[in-house]
């Protein structure tokens, strides 16, 4: 299967270098230099992936992305060339898959894109959704709103056993015998720890929200929100 990479960008030299990488890995592209008439061409053409430049002529890639949001999910990779954007992006719910700074190296966004669309693309049996969250289970990739939370392989295992299991109150004994089958010397101080940093990282996302709960003199449960 062909994918179709869309590439919105108006530096004429960065986009022919985009469109030649693209086409080398076997996707087929189409190309717009301003952000008018993106939207519409969205519409009425099947497109796979968008490559969508911040700041551009016409239509900025803030309004493009805002607009087929609300009638399409295909992937978007942000573009942007400044520090400050950066900010803005992550200050904004635009509904971006992922951002890449210019100046970039080719390479790198097609691994970009690559990661997109296989997480895209993944048969949804690897993924569980809940409460705003999206867990990649092949991946080890843990997602609050669409950013990646950062947890190490043991966190990820312990927040996946949670979020399958929603509600469910899990001992410390239970964390351990599900995560090392007993083969390492686990202890209970080990595991609050783990959860002391699953709760940091994801408050580091998003301030406040705290979705697994202590019970008292059993262990610990995810809050399904």
């Amino acid at each position: 299967m062909t994918h179709k990479i869309l590439i919105v960008e108006d530096e004429e030299n960065i986009a022919e270098v985009l469109i030649a990488y693209s086409q080398q890995q076997g996707f087929s592209t189409e190309y717009f230099n301003s952000g008018k008439g993106v939207v519409n061409f969205v519409k009425h053409n099947p497109v796979d992936l968008i490559l969508l430049d911040l700041m551009l002529p016409e239509v900025d890639g803030i309004t493009v992305c805002k607009e087929i949001r609300a009638f399409s999910s295909v992937p978007i990779i942000m573009v942007t060339a400044k520090s400050e954007e950066i900010d803005k992006l992550e200050g904004l719910n635009l509904g971006a898959d992922d951002y890449i700074c210019k100046p970039f190296s080719p390479k790198e966004v097609i691994a970009r894109i690559q990661a997109v669309l296989r997480r895209v693309n993944k048969p949804t049996a690897n993924i569980i959704r809940q409460s705003g969250f999206e867990v990649h289970k092949e991946d080890y990739v843990a997602l609050l709103n669409g950013k990646d939370i950062g947890f190490t392989a043991v966190e990820f295992k312990i927040f996946l056993l949670f979020l399958s299991q929603a509600g469910r109150v899990f001992t410390r004994e239970d964390i351990i015998n599900t995560l090392y089958n007993q083969a390492l010397d686990m202890s209970d101080r080990n595991i609050d720890n783990h959860i002391k940093n699953i709760r940091k990282k994801i408050n580091q996302v998003e301030e406040g929200l705290n979705p697994i709960s202590a019970v008292y003199g059993v262990g610990y449960k995810f809050k399904a929100t």
